[in-house]
C-alpha cells in the first residue's frame, strides 16, 4: 500500500487522490482520464463556504482516483467537507450489516437459514419459518419499526431504547405477509439481525463488526454508532433546510444500528468498494452478499444482504441509498467496469442518488448506453387517488385503540375537517378515497391525494366498530372503537 500522491485542485477543499489504495501514482493517474470540472459542476450548488454539502469519491480498479468535498461539515465553525469527513450513512449501512452477518455464518456462529427466533426468541411464532436470510432480503414480512414508532405518534427526533423497540416488535400479532412470499423493505429485520449476531458471537455487534470488517480493511474512521454520546472525530453534522432559508441541525439520539448507524468517510468507503470487487475480505463473501434474493415462488428479486441490483444506461449496477435525519448517502458500483462511486451528504436535500448518476455519466462516458428519456417529455398519468371530504364525518368520530401499538387514535370533526390525532406526531386531515376507506396525505391538484395513512373502517350494521390501518411498510394494523364520545 503506497502513500500515494495528493494533489490539491484550484478550488478550496478540492482534493485529487491518486494511488491511495494500491498501485503506483502513474498507474492511478491514467485511470483519472475524465473531466473533473464536469464532475465538480454536479455539486456546484453546494460548493460554497456557507452551506452544508457532500463528499464524493470515484474508485477505479482499487484506487480512489478522485475525491472532493463540497460545502461545510459544520456550519457553526465553518469546517469544510473533505474526503476524510465522517458522515452518518443511513441505509447504506445495511450492506455492512449483511456482510457481518454473512461472516458470522462463515465462522460457524449461526446459519443464514436459522429461524430468527432461534436468536431473538422475543419475536412471536407466526406459524411460518422466518429466517435470517428473510430478514436480510426484506422478505420477512416484519413490520418496519420506524413506521411503527411513527404510528404510535412519536416524532422523528423522539427517543426510545432498543428494549422498547424489541418489546413493540414482539407485540405485533401478525406479519405483513408470509415470510418469503413477498418483498417489502423493513428496517426491523436489520435491527433484529444485530441482536441475533451479538447473542451468537458473545459480543456487541459494533465490536464484532470492528473485528471482522472495519479493522481488517483499515477503515479506521468507520463504526456502527450504537451510542449517540460517543464522540466521532471529524464528524460532519447533519442539517435540514428551512422553508424561509438557512438550515437547522438535524441529528438523532437513537442508538439502533443494523438498519443504519454506520459512520464512515469517502476514503474508508473506497476501501470497502474495492474489497467487494476483489473479494479480499473473506474468500467467497462477495458471492454471498451479491446473490439476489429469491421468493418462495421462485421469482428472483433485485435485492439481497443490503445491496440493490439494477442497471444504469445499459450497465449492471450494485448499490444502495441511505436517508436518515440530516444525512443522505449513495453508493453505486459498476462491477463490469471496475468503477465505484460514493456520495455522502450532510443535508437532507442532498439527493446523492441523482448526483452519483450524473458523476457516472462523466466518468464512464461513451461506455454507457443512451441517456434515459427526459422525464418532462414523458406523458404522465395523474398521480395520487381521487379524494373528497367524508360524506358522513360524524359516523367516524370517536376513539380507537390498537393493542399492537398500545396507542389510542382520536378522530374528531374540527371546523369543516375530519381529523385524526395520536400522540405528539399525528394530527392530520382525513379524506374519503372510497366508501369507508379514509386516508391522510398530501392533497394534489384535481381533487386527488397522495395517501400516507389509509384507514379501512369496519361496521356492524350502520355502526363503525374499528378500522385497519395501512402505512406503507406496515399493513393490517387493527384498531377497535373504544368510545364515540367527544
Amino acid at each position: 500500500m503506497t502513500t500515494g500522491l495528493l494533489r490539491f485542485g484550484p478550488k478550496r477543499n478540492a482534493l485529487l487522490l491518486v494511488g491511495i489504495l494500491t498501485g503506483t501514482p502513474a498507474e492511478a493517474l491514467a485511470q483519472a482520464s475524465f473531466d473533473t470540472d464536469a464532475i465538480d459542476a454536479v455539486f456546484a450548488d453546494f460548493d460554497t463556504p456557507q452551506t452544508p454539502g457532500c463528499a464524493l469519491g470515484v474508485v477505479s480498479d482499487g484506487r480512489l482516483v478522485y475525491g472532493r468535498g463540497y460545502g461545510l461539515a459544520n456550519l457553526e465553525h465553518g469546517i469544510p467537507i473533505t474526503t476524510r469527513s465522517v458522515f452518518r450513512s443511513g441505509s447504506v449501512s445495511k450492506q455492512f450489516t449483511g456482510a457481518v452477518v454473512a461472516i458470522a455464518a462463515l465462522e460457524g456462529h449461526l446459519s443464514l437459514e436459522d429461524e430468527l427466533r432461534t436468536w431473538v426468541p422475543e419475536i412471536p411464532d407466526y406459524g411460518n419459518r422466518l429466517t435470517i436470510v428473510h430478514a436480510l432480503n426484506h422478505t420477512s414480512g416484519l413490520r418496519d419499526y420506524l413506521t411503527l414508532m411513527r404510528l404510535r405518534g412519536l416524532r422523528g427526533d423522539d427517543f426510545y431504547t432498543e428494549a422498547e423497540l424489541i418489546a413493540r416488535q414482539a407485540a405485533q400479532a401478525e406479519l405483513n405477509f408470509d415470510p418469503g412470499s413477498e418483498y417489502l423493505y423493513s428496517n426491523s429485520g436489520y435491527f433484529l439481525l444485530t441482536e441475533a449476531v451479538s447473542r451468537a458471537v458473545g459480543m456487541s455487534f459494533r465490536e464484532y463488526a470492528d473485528e471482522v470488517l472495519f479493522g481488517p480493511l483499515g477503515m479506521s474512521s468507520s463504526h456502527f454508532h450504537d451510542d449517540h454520546n460517543h464522540i466521532v472525530r471529524l464528524r460532519a453534522d447533519g442539517y435540514a433546510p428551512l422553508r424561509d432559508g438557512g438550515f437547522r441541525t438535524s441529528m438523532t439520539t437513537l442508538d439502533m444500528i443494523g438498519d443504519g448507524g454506520v459512520y464512515t468517510s469517502v476514503e474508508d468507503m473506497a476501501k470497502w468498494l474495492t474489497a467487494q470487487d476483489r473479494d479480499d475480505l473473506r474468500s467467497g463473501l462477495t458471492a454471498i452478499v451479491q446473490a439476489p434474493g429469491v421468493l418462495t415462488s421462485g421469482e428472483e428479486i433485485p435485492y439481497a444482504l443490503g445491496l440493490s441490483h439494477g442497471t444504469y444506461r445499459g450497465l449492471p449496477t450494485i448499490g444502495h441509498g441511505g436517508s436518515f435525519v440530516g444525512f443522505r448517502a449513495h453508493t453505486l458500483r459498476f462491477p463490469t467496469e471496475g468503477i465505484g462511486l460514493v456520495t455522502l451528504c450532510n443535508r437532507s436535500d442532498g439527493d446523492p442518488g441523482t448526483r452519483t448518476r450524473r458523476v457516472a455519466d462523466v466518468v464512464l462516458g461513451n461506455r454507457l448506453g443512451p441517456a434515459p428519456q427526459d422525464r418532462e417529455s414523458q406523458v404522465r398519468e395523474p398521480s395520487g387517488v381521487p379524494a373528497e371530504k367524508p360524506t358522513d364525518p360524524e359516523a367516524y368520530v370517536g376513539s380507537y385503540y390498537s393493542t399492537e401499538l398500545d396507542v389510542e387514535y382520536r378522530i374528531d370533526v374540527s371546523g369543516n375537517e375530519l381529523r385524526v390525532r395520536a400522540g405528539a406526531g399525528i394530527d392530520e386531515v382525513l379524506f374519503q378515497i372510497a366508501g369507508d376507506t379514509l386516508a391522510t396525505g398530501e392533497p394534489l391538484p384535481g381533487d386527488r391525494l397522495d395517501p400516507d395513512l389509509v384507514l379501512r373502517f369496519q361496521r356492524n350494521g350502520s355502526a363503525v366498530t374499528g378500522f385497519e390501518l395501512d402505512a406503507g411498510r406496515v399493513v393490517h394494523l387493527r384498531f377497535r372503537r373504544v368510545s364515540d364520545e367527544p
